[in-house]
């Protein structure tokens, strides 16, 4: 039974994506969002700002429960969080609530592979509601994917679900005309195999011509670092990407030093999520217990 569990905790980093690659955390304010009771967490952040105030997508996990949802947090000018809620729950676990906008519409793209594939949603008017708009195929059951429009196609980046290897160290793509698909993987899937800069981590942006994603350093831990990708060249039949260095952890960050697993670009803003591994008696507990209600 495992004892080991990732407690995450997510931030606000006043500073472009492609700034903070560059230079650091050097003289970047950094917001907060409040650590959640023991045991649980908010995780995988993207953001949306509007009016001036910012909505922040996140997953909403408990280590009582096991099951994770979607919870849309709105901040006011000063960066308070002055409302939070859940926005989509399911019966299966949800996580990665990629936001974006396409085709005359805004929609969100999570993490859903327990439900057996991925689901396309799109969004009420107020962004607090969506509803499943299609089932999108690919060549296997994905995770964490992340979609980018570039050259006049929609591409999808996402790690196989099929085992605990191929989800943190292959890298696949699929493309389409259209958000609704159909959806053909690439012909090189996987395009990268690298437990160091795989697994995508948050949203694909264009940086000086340039398509960065960023995507996870497995190597010593789940979410142990991120990484720019850095794809020079993307096609419908061809693939090549460059990993930068992983991001070193801000300062700020405290007992939260053990990963980072979300660099996630919000115009001038860069939100991230970072973790500690909390090891205790009490975790293994709190397992101990579950089981004992779920044999009951």
């Amino acid at each position: 039974m495992p004892r080991r569990k990732d407690i995450w905790r997510c931030a606000i980093v006043h500073r472009p994506v492609g700034a903070l690659i560059e230079h650091g955390w050097q003289d970047a304010p950094i917001t907060w969002l409040r650590e959640e009771p023991r045991f649980s967490f908010l995780a995988d952040p993207c953001g949306w700002r509007a009016h001036g105030m910012l909505r922040l997508f996140v997953e909403r996990y408990d280590y009582r429960t096991r099951h994770g949802v979607i919870d849309r947090l709105l901040l006011d000018s000063s960066f308070n969080v002055i409302d939070t809620r859940p926005c989509l729950r399911e019966p299966w676990h949800l996580s990665y609530p990629l936001v974006f906008e396409g085709e005359g519409a805004t929609w969100m793209l999570p993490e859903a592979h327990r439900s057996g594939g991925l689901t396309l949603y799109r969004a009420g008017s107020d962004l607090d509601s969506w509803r499943a708009e299609t089932r999108i195929e690919l060549d296997c059951v994905p995770v964490d994917a992340t979609p980018l429009w570039h050259a006049g196609r929609w591409w999808l980046f996402y790690s196989p679900a099929g085992n605990w290897r191929s989800k943190i160290s292959h890298l696949h793509i699929a493309s389409a005309r259209s958000l609704t698909g159909p959806w053909t993987p690439h012909p090189r899937n996987p395009v990268r195999v690298d437990r160091a800069s795989a697994r995508p981590g948050g949203r694909a942006v264009v940086i000086d011509d340039r398509i960065m994603l960023p995507v996870q350093d497995c190597t010593a831990t789940y979410g142990g670092a991120i990484r720019p990708l850095w794809i020079t060249v993307l096609t419908e039949g061809e693939f090549s990407a460059q990993a930068g260095a992983p991001l070193v952890l801000p300062p700020s960050a405290g007992r939260y030093s053990a990963g980072m697993h979300t660099l996630s670009a919000c115009g001038e803003l860069t939100l991230i999520d970072v973790k500690y591994i909390d090891s205790s008696f009490d975790g293994l507990l709190l397992d101990l217990t579950r089981a004992i209600r779920q044999l009951g």
